[in-house]
């Protein structure tokens, strides 16, 4: 495992809920990412006890966050260690309700 990848893993194994994106929960930098951070506040989390991790700031964690979960876009979510996806995915598990078990879990 490379550097990159194992930075990664401490990341996601290391913290209940991870959001890489692009900004941070207070100024995301794209559409998507602003819309995730809206899904997870509207499943009533609190932005601050979020790890966010802004891929604008370190290459390596962007490039290396796509083979990390061998998913092609950012933002990209991870609850208790467990890839759920992109804002897309995001959104329908929030409409099913599916997110707020996975994150109340």
């Amino acid at each position: 495992m490379s550097d990159t990848q194992q930075r990664i893993d401490e990341l996601v194994k290391g913290n209940d809920v991870v959001l890489f994106m692009k900004g941070s929960a207070s100024f995301p930098q794209c559409g998507f990412s602003g819309r995730a951070v809206q899904v997870l506040k509207a499943c009533g989390l609190d932005t601050s006890g979020i790890k966010t991790v802004n891929v604008l700031e370190d290459e390596e964690i962007r490039s290396g966050i796509k083979e990390y979960s061998n998913w092609p876009t950012i933002p990209q979510l991870y609850v208790k260690g467990e890839f759920i996806g992109g804002s897309d995915i995001m959104m329908e598990m929030y409409e099913s309700g599916e997110l707020q078990k996975a994150l109340a879990a």
